[in-house]
């Protein structure tokens, strides 16, 4: 049975199973599939950034970083405009 880790995505309390990592958030959050890569396994462009407790996580990191328990994550969208 998977653990669960209680997290703070976006000032909202979440939970997410244990062993996801800041690409498995993403996706879920977006609702598309993320390569290893943190490109859209579509090619689409995704326009986020993320900031894992107060520090940005380059794109080629998100695999590789797990969220671990009380982890303050924020997922920030690019909007277009002035």
């Amino acid at each position: 049975m998977t653990s669960i880790i209680p997290l703070t995505v976006n000032a909202e309390d979440q939970s997410v199973p244990s062993g996801w990592t800041v690409r498995d958030l993403v996706a879920a959050r977006l609702g598309q599939s993320v390569g290893e890569d943190g490109r859209a396994a579509d090619g689409s462009p995704l326009g986020v950034a993320v900031a894992l407790d107060d520090a940005v996580i380059p794109r080629s990191r998100w695999s590789a970083t797990a969220l671990a328990d009380g982890a303050r994550c924020e997922i920030v969208t690019a909007v277009q405009g002035g």
